[in-house]
């Protein structure tokens, strides 16, 4: 019993250190197809904020969502959607992932949506938290509703890269 109570107390003061990345039901896995076809797998880098490795598969581009870019002329807010990526979704982390209906980009990488453990949407968050604009590239396109959604409330919230001081000058 006090085991339990224990481990209650830590699940508890972890999940109060994740606050900030939005738990909210409009990001979990639930809201987002539940566990269908989803693989498990652990990153190993993080390339840019919509763009990173995981085992097993190798490159991966987060479908349905397009990040400022760091590479080859660094874009407004590119640096801090990269960040958030790898605050988030440090090497070592396990997530799982699925292929789209096309399941890799012309550059060979997967097209994948990716879950974190607990079960938050992560191409969702980025859309939501104004890291990501939409990107919809048929016949990738199950949760575009959602992304759209996603953005509209954080343009209209001046979340991130709609916030009117990102990138004044």
């Amino acid at each position: 019993m006090r085991r339990t109570a224990t481990a209650l107390a830590l699940a508890l003061a972890l999940a109060g250190c994740e606050a900030d990345l939005g738990a909210n039901s409009a990001q979990t896995e639930a809201g987002a197809g539940g566990g269908r076809g989803k693989v498990d797998a652990r990153v190993t880098k993080n390339t840019d904020g919509d763009t990173l490795r995981l085992s097993g598969i190798g490159r991966v581009r987060l479908i349905g969502v397009d990040t400022p870019e760091v590479y080859g002329g660094v874009e407004c807010y590119g640096r801090e959607a990269s960040a958030f990526t790898e605050r988030v979704l440090p090497s070592g982390t396990r997530v799982r992932y699925r292929l789209g209906v096309e399941p890799r980009d012309r550059y060979g990488r997967a097209l994948a949506y990716v879950w974190l453990r607990d079960g938050r949407f992560f191409n969702l968050m980025l859309v939501d938290r104004g890291y990501a604009q939409v990107l919809t590239i048929p016949p990738n396109v199950d949760y575009a509703d959602r992304f759209r959604d996603a953005q509209r409330r954080a343009r209209q919230e001046e979340r991130g890269l709609w916030s009117p001081a990102t990138c004044a000058g």
